[in-house]
């Protein structure tokens, strides 16, 4: 049994302990023995209503820690306190399990990874998206070979959510707080690397948000190949899914995909004359998850504490898609191409 306490009790945190009720309802795995939020009136609120009455509740993460010794520290803070608190729980000896994005700045990340790598502890990212049973099949797909090798990665987000609170406040909305999902996504689906980016962001007259609603990314990436992106937070009709659309072009067909589990996929049958003839290519169904979003990460976080392995969604592969987004927003700013900065890890 893992012991933990979670940061953070705002709004975001009632996913996680749906998450966390769902993990252990298979057989318990996680102990939560401390609620911390500025707000301690909150915290214990949060403990009270989710059954963890026996969790200790306060406002001060350090003096949490030193009381309950937890193994690890699910940190669902605003972005801004992100690293405090993740330094905060490496200090105190904790592996810790972080909301995206890993970071407020790519400079904040690196002193992250850097702290993680002087304290030996594990660092991981909800990038939920990776645990759903659409992208798993998407990726199998690819792999497979049915379309070739990837050659282009196209992705569209379009929706409207009027959340109220910090994000209408953010600067660069969409590409720091969204966009990073599909480009985690698109890495992870079709193994591209992007190298460098140029990005196009607006926030036009009738967006609620008070900057970069909207934005238009295209990447260069290893080996000659391509990834854009087109996205807007103020996009009222007909919108895509949470996941975007996708058409991944490959070097023998295509992949039409709408994020969750619509496919279509074609590749030439017959050629005569000008275009082929297309014949459409099953994509095969995989046996559904047993976790998925938040559930999949914090499982597969917890497996590999236990196996001492490299969690799906490590702070060392996250570091590349946040990498990706602080230069779109580079771009957006200079209105020029930005190259992504690698780590070594």
């Amino acid at each position: 049994m893992q012991t933990a306490v979670l940061v953070g009790c705002g709004a975001m945190s009632e996913g996680w302990l749906r998450a966390i009720t769902h993990v252990n309802s298979k057989g318990e795995k996680v102990r939560l023995v401390g609620f911390v939020d500025l707000d301690a009136d909150l915290a214990a609120k949060r403990a009270e209503a989710w059954g963890w009455t026996e969790a200790k509740t306060g406002s001060g993460l350090a003096a949490m820690l030193e009381e309950t010794k937890p193994d690890v520290v699910f940190d669902i803070v605003v972005p801004v306190a992100r690293s405090t608190v993740v330094t905060t729980a490496f200090d105190h000896g904790c592996d810790v399990l972080s909301e995206k994005p890993m970071a407020n700045t790519l400079e904040e990340a690196k002193a992250l990874l850097t702290a993680r790598n002087a304290s030996g502890r594990l660092h991981a990212v909800i990038q939920n998206r990776r645990y759903l049973d659409g992208i798993r099949r998407a990726k199998n797909f690819l792999e497979s070979g049915a379309i070739g090798e990837v050659a282009e990665v196209h992705c569209d987000f379009f929706i409207a959510p009027h959340f109220g609170g910090f994000r209408e406040e953010m600067q660069h909305v969409l590409l720091l707080d969204m966009a990073i999902h599909t480009f985690d996504a698109a890495r992870f689906v079709s193994g591209i690397e992007p190298r460098r980016v140029v990005c196009v962001e607006s926030n036009p007259d009738h967006s609620w948000y008070s900057h970069g609603a909207s934005a238009n990314a295209i990447f260069e990436c290893e080996n000659n190949k391509l990834l854009t992106y087109r996205g807007s937070w103020c996009a009222e009709g007909a919108p895509t899914d949470w996941e975007a659309t996708w058409r991944i072009v490959g070097s023998k067909g295509t992949l039409i995909w709408d994020g969750n589990n619509g496919f279509r996929a074609e590749r030439p049958a017959k050629r005569d004359g000008l275009l082929a003839e297309m014949e459409e290519i099953a994509v095969p169904e995989l046996p559904p998850l047993s976790d998925t979003g938040h559930a999949g990460v914090i499982a597969d976080f917890l497996a590999a504490r236990e196996s001492g392995t490299a969690p799906l969604t490590d702070s060392r592969d996250n570091y590349r898609s946040l990498a990706m987004t602080f230069a779109a927003i580079e771009s957006a700013e200079g209105g020029c191409f930005i190259d992504i900065e690698e780590e070594e890890l």
